[in-house]
């Protein structure tokens, strides 16, 4: 049996494999919103290709972090909404920087700015932030809460039962003394 905090590794593996999934399952989401609303503004607007990143990233933040919240960690503490927020906010404004720093970086850096490029490098640019959202959301935003102390288990032996307590008979009538016997009728 595993100690609190102090579980087997392959019991810690498998809590990481699990929570992996949620994330991506949640972050799989925020790819298809992201990339769905850059497209869109890039072929219905003359936004510039950043610009129109970080629009869409922000739109992808927002969709994260219901699903984060409510999917991902509900089984995280709740208490603190407006530190947690906050937190989440800075945390995805830097990963931000670091997914439009790589499409930043080969559109003006490199000039490949083509419709294909440009998703390429949007692509990486959310592959590259996911590795830091990952490991801050879970460190920082959405802790995880505190095992409970595993009840002791009772010493072997007499000592750990109690003895058991005669049940108390209920007392009829109005004295507080011992109920008196009853002898039965003698036989003459």
């Amino acid at each position: 049996m595993s100690t609190p905090g102090n579980g087997s590794v392959l019991e810690r593996v498998r809590d990481l494999v699990r929570e992996v999934a949620k994330f991506g399952a949640v972050g799989g989401l925020g790819v298809l919103v992201n990339l769905g609303v850059f497209n869109l503004i890039r072929h219905t607007t003359d936004l510039q290709v950043v610009r129109a990143s970080v629009i869409a990233t922000v739109v992808a933040i927002a969709t994260n972090y219901l699903g984060f919240r409510y999917f991902a960690y509900r089984d995280r503490a709740q208490s603190g909404r407006t530190r947690e927020l906050t937190l989440f906010a800075a945390f995805s404004a830097i990963g931000l920087v670091i997914e439009n720093g790589v499409l930043y970086a080969a559109t003006y850096g490199f000039g490949w700015d083509g419709p294909v490029a440009s998703n390429v490098f949007k692509f990486v640019g959310i592959g590259t932030a996911t590795v830091f959202r990952f490991w801050s959301y879970r460190t920082w935003v959405f802790k995880a809460l505190p095992e409970a102390p595993a009840a002791p288990e009772p010493a072997p032996g007499p000592a750990a039962q109690p003895a058991a307590q005669p049940a108390a008979r209920p007392r009829t009538g109005t004295s507080p003394g011992p109920v008196p016997e009853q002898r039965a009728p003698a036989n003459s």
